[in-house]
């Protein structure tokens, strides 16, 4: 008897029925453009293997005007139908299906050619589109067509019409954007025409038994985004045109409204989903933070949805279904919605891959073969980074002895999950801790390493984290100061406080600071109304005023550098902690110099000449300014004729980059 009846359950579409109620929800990787095809097939065929019922791929453009960027892959000759021909049956070996799936971007497209239905410039490209007359919509539509067909001929199994997020055809469908008083736009049924034609077309392209996703888009997040019942209507017409299936889309990506990342509580738009239940007869898909099968068990129980997407899920974790199938969810690899190693890489051009799972997309070349010539090796300190390497080491055939100075595992993870919006770290601890209890690792916390505890091992991983670093200002040893560690730990804290470094530390420090009670995170209606969502039915695009709650303190965020505190975190999340503390009336302060503290507060002066000395009052001062590397082994390891590797803060000290301890652990993991 399995314990997710609904998630496992099978799903028929007439002409085929999906094993079970899970996609693999569209991610653009920047895999395809590598145009490496073994690549791109081993990722698919990954995710084949590990059992979900059905996959899109990343958004394929139908014209080069149409590519999010220069360059974006599609189905545009011969030699490129064959590629994908490479993956598709791929994917098919390994008993998978997938969808392609046809992106136009419209406006967001980042290059001079970008169309649209009206020439208004996005908040997120620099370039103004040009605007469609009547032959260049035509060949919008001819184009969309064209690349289902091709899709088909391709060996995919449907293809997915990408009809939300703010691209091309949701552009036609809000006022917001599309100020045309041609048949194309103007009242609902002119704004709706171009997708219900889209999909009309597609249909009759590829015939009856071809899956046809269509994403339509719930609850835009943007002022003049669609009423409730202009969606309900396009929903049904869509239907009526010839969908499968509709895949809901959840926000603008110019929304000034979180809705991935990790302070979204989980399943956080399930409710939106759940109002469009019984209005069409195909099934309805739900998406956005179901990151574990238990969640997604629960919100198909519910009646929210008839198919659970989950995309970054598998890129932490490839074999997620079959792990819930056989009963070991709790080795399922949490995403954590970081975003870090996934969509800031996207947006960076790199390769898409994962903070948790840094082999995700790196399938062919990040291999944890069988050693030939197992070792003792010694990982010293159980932090992302050791612990990401002796779990390598060991599946690899190593015997690996973990040692730690505390008494639990985790290191400066037990910090970041004490945040508030980062409570998905509490499970990638439980994560670590799972696996390490299900491994032949030998674990020894509360032990402190030496040299000569490391004598008997063939070679010793150093994973020793890192130490706060002495900003060396004056007064900072009296009472009133403390470190960042001491807070995250649960020191008592005045009312107001001056958090000294607004760095990654800082913001979440100050975030911390700045919450009274449970996170908003845990609490959905609280979350709702921190930042103005609204039931699309009572307020056109759910938007409405924000209303935050009240700061626990007075924080001011403070920072030598003389720009915009906070202007180097993570390319897709910054702006959500920026606005989070801007609503909780923080002062963000950059181009300081710290010239002393006292009872009172901080003295501070501006800029390389020290003008405007002032005094910050503050009861508490908090220091975040930065970390230093501990290593004070290594030296005498090496003395003693030690192989020894660094890794994680021990070997760089750059904030608290779990992403780059993770990776770095299991990289040196498949050399040893």
């Amino acid at each position: 008897m399995t314990h997710y009846p609904h998630l496992l359950s099978p799903l028929d579409l007439g002409h085929v029925t999906l094993p079970n109620r899970v996609l693999m929800g569209s991610m653009h990787t920047n895999l395809e453009e590598t145009r490496d095809w073994n690549r791109v097939a081993e990722f698919y065929a990954t995710r084949a293997r590990g059992g979900v019922g059905l996959m899109v791929t990343g958004g394929m453009a139908p014209n080069r005007e149409g590519g999010v960027f220069p360059g974006a892959a599609g189905l545009f000759t011969p030699k490129d139908i064959a590629n994908h021909r490479i993956f598709t049956d791929r994917v098919h070996e390994a008993g998978g299906r997938i969808a392609m799936q046809i992106l136009h971007a419209g406006r967001y497209a980042y290059g001079e050619t970008c169309v649209a239905p009206s020439p208004i410039k996005s908040p997120i490209s620099p370039y103004r589109p040009t605007e469609l007359d009547e032959a260049g919509i035509e060949k919008q539509i001819a184009d969309i067509v064209t690349a289902a067909a091709r899709a088909r001929e391709a060996g995919y199994d449907g293809v997915e019409v990408m009809g939300s997020e703010g691209y091309f055809l949701n552009q036609f469908l809000v006022t917001h954007t599309n100020k045309r008083t041609d048949r194309w736009g103007g009242s609902p049924e002119n704004r709706m025409r171009l997708s219900i034609e889209v999909v009309r077309r597609v249909r009759a392209a590829v015939g009856p038994d071809f899956i046809l996703i269509y994403r339509i888009s719930l609850i835009d997040l943007i002022p003049n985004g669609q009423s409730w019942d202009e969606v309900v209507t396009l929903a049904k017409a869509i239907e009526a045109a010839g969908a499968s299936i509709l895949n809901t889309g959840i926000g603008w990506h110019e929304a000034r409204v979180p809705t991935i990342a990790t302070s979204v509580p989980r399943r956080a738009f399930t409710w939106v989903t759940k109002k469009l239940m019984g209005e069409v007869r195909i099934p309805i898909i739900t998406s956005n933070r179901i990151n574990m099968p238990d969640v997604a068990e629960a919100v198909l129980a519910e009646g929210c949805a008839d198919m659970v997407s989950m995309a970054r899920p598998f890129l932490a974790d490839p074999d997620f279904v079959a792990k819930a199938a056989i009963g070991r969810a709790d080795e399922i690899a949490p995403c954590i919605a970081c975003n870090q190693a996934c969509l800031d890489h996207t947006f960076d051009g790199k390769i898409s891959s994962c903070l948790v799972n840094p082999r995700a997309c790196f399938e062919t070349e990040l291999v944890l073969r069988p050693t030939e010539h197992p070792k003792r090796v010694a990982v010293v300190g159980a932090g992302p980074a050791g612990l990401s390497a002796a779990l390598a080491l060991d599946e690899r055939g190593h015997a690996v002895t973990l040692f730690d100075r505390a008494d639990e595992i985790g290191g400066q993870l037990n910090l970041a999950r004490q945040v508030p919006g980062k409570e998905e770290f509490h499970g990638l601890v439980d994560w670590f801790r799972t696996r390490v209890s299900k491994s032949r690792i030998d674990l020894r916390l509360a032990t402190s390493a030496s040299v000569d505890t490391l004598q008997g091992f063939d070679e010793v991983i150093l994973a020793t984290g890192v130490v706060p670093r002495d900003p060396r200002i004056e007064g900072q040893d009296g009472d009133n100061v403390l470190s960042y560690i001491d807070v995250l730990r649960g020191a008592p804290v005045g009312p107001r406080v001056a958090v000294v470094g607004a760095g990654g530390i800082g913001f979440d420090v100050a975030e911390y600071l700045t919450q009274s009670g449970d996170s908003p995170t845990l609490h959905l209606p609280d979350w709702l109304a921190e930042w103005g969502i609204a039931d699309p039915s009572s307020a056109r695009g759910g938007l409405t005023q924000p209303k935050p709650e009240a700061p626990a303190r007075q924080v001011t965020l403070m920072q030598r550098k003389p720009e915009k505190p906070g202007r180097n975190l993570g390319r897709t999340t910054g702006w959500i902690h920026r606005a989070t503390l801007q609503a909780k009336g923080v002062a963000m302060i950059g181009g300081l110099n710290y010239e002393r503290i006292d009872s009172k507060g901080i003295h501070v002066s501006s800029g390389p000449d020290r003008s405007d000395p002032r005094l910050i009052e503050a009861d508490t001062i908090v220091l975040c300014t930065g970390q230093e590397s501990l290593r004070d082994l290594a030296a005498p390891l090496t003395k003693a004729g030690k192989t020894v590797h660094i890794i994680g803060g021990a070997d760089l000290a750059a904030e608290l980059d779990a992403k780059r301890a993770i990776d770095q652990g299991v990289r040196l993991a498949a050399t040893i």
